[in-house]
């Protein structure tokens, strides 16, 4: 056979095969990167966890996180395969039972006035 049909059928058959990955996240993410992911998430040592309850979802894997102190989450990371490897987000966790929203941290305003709008959105 010709050298340049058998590159051209390997390098098809490779992109056929990543193009039906792409969207897969259970071949893009793999659980040794969500592991990493959730110590970065949210700052704890390899072994202080333990994930569980996996579902992938196209380009979404969901699990759950226990701590050994007891603290549970929910999290995410998503993730694809392209030309350049697998890519993982980071992972997005929120803890059971809390809101997912970020609190605001509370400041009192510059010059130490603080009026009833800035007391309603619990900036003083």
């Amino acid at each position: 056979m010709n050298q340049t049909f058998i590159r051209r059928a390997a390098l098809v058959s490779v992109t056929v095969l990543a193009a039906f990955a792409a969207g897969c996240a259970s071949v893009a993410v793999s659980g040794d990167a969500i592991e990493q992911n959730t110590t970065t998430a949210l700052g704890l040592a390899k072994g202080s966890f333990t994930i569980s309850d996996r579902v992938n979802d196209g380009f979404k894997s969901s699990y759950t996180v226990k701590t050994n102190a007891g603290k549970q989450y929910g999290c995410y990371v998503t993730g694809t395969v392209s030309y350049f490897g697998r890519q993982v987000s980071d992972a997005v966790c929120t803890e059971v039972g809390k809101s997912s929203k970020a609190a605001a941290p509370s400041a009192a305003p510059a010059g130490g006035s603080c009026n009833a709008p800035l007391k309603a959105a619990g900036k003083c």
